[in-house]
């Protein structure tokens, strides 16, 4: 049988590890049929790629994305498509856009989560896991999607955004939640433990919720409760729960902020080997950047992030609760609080995603700065720019160092993530997260050989997802494939100019129909919403 599609003339990196080698790769409906050794196979196929010496690999896997609810106004996807990306794990950090039944509940979660996963400009027509992938088939989508399920949409469901314990029934309605997005195709569990609702949880609330994994082998995804001061207790939790229940854990976003633990990046990769000794299937995703983004309202003492949008604005724009907000971050008055305001500093604090009149003009300014040219307090300001944005904004916070980030980037138990919030003006790892590893920390650093590189990009991240027929160059195995020029391959997006796309990513398929050619997105959409 002759391919219908022939890349021939490349570097073959097969996504295992293994040394690259020269040869063509052959698809037939959305599948690999021929991976061999000649330059210019003896095959015939309708289509030739001439990949003129560069390298194909299978497409990379976003570890951790947030583009839940943009796919929908951007089904190409193209920041993501553009930089060779080919399937996307959402449902991150707690916030699964499903199962949520009440549509006012519906309502207001979207208002809360906007800020990390976007507005929906159509019909919000899911109620349930299966309903929601549902929905991304029937939208018609450039990546292959693939969704977990989320502690915080469950706690939501069932007991809303208040710090209450949950009563034993209640833990079991959650615990039902949580099974029932599980059996509708969910590709793992999520929490993200310094967010509220997530954040009021006991241990025992995340390890019941999490044993429902058990009888799938599917991960416990995680946003542990510290990155920073509580670290080494935040991950002894979390690899305790994977032990108790013997179930992979995957660690959120893997890093050290805060000038307390930075450099402590040796004790933290040795915490990942003992979980592994100790028989715990233990790995984590990374993004190559010392800056984290999120929600603007995360800044906020838990007390606050858990009130409604209208409690919220109110709370906002009252004196004595923003005294309480401003002494909540300055001065670390809730313990085992994740502080991100107080651990980075306000003037490594970036505001973006500004839309408002008054404070378009401050984007990617850092707070300190904006409250010293307002003759204000960064607290303050905090207060008045979630006011005027109506709560829908994002942050950027520089609190890595470099060397962390290239020793975490070594492991062979780190994937590759973006973890990327779009907007107006996004962190650059949206647009250049997979083309800056592949650029500045194989090609001029030297951290990685392109082989390892890829294997954190395409077999690793597919392996702990659990997507059997995704990450490697084999027959048999489906047709998401990249081709790059290694020479030429780099991110483009700064801090400064982040919506700028890489170059380099010649051409990107997805079950062998390019949503990439020749550097151009095409609006071909053959991704599909993955169910496990």
């Amino acid at each position: 049988m002759s391919p219908e599609l022939c890349i021939e003339n490349a570097r073959i990196v097969d996504g295992t590890g293994a040394p690259w080698f020269r040869g063509a790769v052959g698809v037939e409906d959305g599948t690999i049929t021929h991976v061999c050794r000649e330059r210019e196979p003896e095959f015939d196929a309708a289509v030739h790629v001439d990949a003129a010496g560069s390298v194909v690999c299978p497409g990379f896997v976003d570890a951790h994305s947030h583009s839940d609810l943009e796919l929908f106004s951007d089904p190409t996807l193209a920041p993501k498509t553009r930089q060779g990306i080919t399937t996307e794990i959402l449902g991150q950090d707690g916030f699964s856009m499903a199962p949520l039944s009440d549509a006012d509940d519906i309502e207001a979660w979207q208002g809360y989560v906007s800020g990390l996963a976007g507005r929906l400009e159509r019909e919000w027509s899911w109620r349930s896991v299966a309903d929601y992938l549902d929905a991304i088939d029937d939208a018609g989508v450039a990546p292959n999607v693939a969704t977990l399920v989320g502690h915080g949409t469950a706690r939501y469901e069932v007991l809303g955004m208040d710090d209450v314990e949950p009563t034993d029934a209640e833990l079991e309605e959650m615990a039902s939640v949580v099974a029932e997005g599980l059996a509708d195709g969910a590709v793992g569990f999520s929490s993200g433990l310094v967010y509220t609702p997530q954040v009021y949880s006991s241990t025992a609330e995340v390890s019941r919720l999490a044993a429902e994994l058990e009888p799938y082998g599917r991960p416990f995804v995680a946003h542990i409760r510290s990155e920073g001061r509580w670290i080494w207790e935040a991950m002894d939790e979390f690899i305790d729960i994977g032990a108790e229940y013997d179930v992979p854990i995957h660690q959120s976003h893997f890093k050290l902020t805060g000038s307390g633990q930075r450099g402590k990046v040796e004790r933290v990769l040795e915490r990942v080997e003992l979980a592994r000794e100790r028989g715990v299937d233990m790995t984590a995703d990374q993004y190559p950047y010392t800056a984290g983004s999120s929600m603007l309202t995360s800044l906020l003492p838990p007390w606050m992030q858990s009130k409604g949008a209208d409690e919220m604005r109110a709370a906002l724009a009252d004196p004595e609760q923003r005294e309480a907000v401003r002494r909540d971050i300055e001065e670390w008055r809730i313990d085992g609080w994740e502080n991100v305001g107080g651990k980075t500093g306000w003037d490594r604090v970036e505001i973006t995603n500004l839309a408002s009149e008054e404070y378009r003009a401050d984007a990617g300014k850092d707070l300190a700065t904006v409250a010293n040219e307002r003759d204000s307090d960064p607290a303050e300001v905090l207060c008045d720019v979630l006011l005027a944005e109506d709560l829908d904004a994002a942050m950027i916070a520089h609190g890595m160092i470099e060397s962390d980030v290239r020793e975490i980037l070594r492991s062979d138990r780190v994937a590759v993530g973006t973890d990327g919030l779009f907007g107006s003006r996004p962190h650059p790892r949206v647009y250049g997260s997979f083309p800056r590893v592949l650029s500045h920390y194989v090609r001029e650093e030297g951290v990685l050989s392109i082989e390892r590189a890829i294997y954190k990009m395409t077999a690793l991240p597919a392996r702990i997802h659990g997507l059997d027929s995704k990450g490697v160059v084999r027959p048999g195995l489906d047709a998401d494939l990249v081709v790059f020029d290694p020479h030429v391959v780099a991110d483009r997006a700064t801090f400064d100019d982040p919506r700028r796309y890489p170059r380099g990513i010649e051409h990107v398929f997805v079950d062998g129909t390019a949503v990439v050619r020749d550097g151009a997105v095409t609006d071909a959409r053959p991704g599909s919403a993955i169910r496990a």
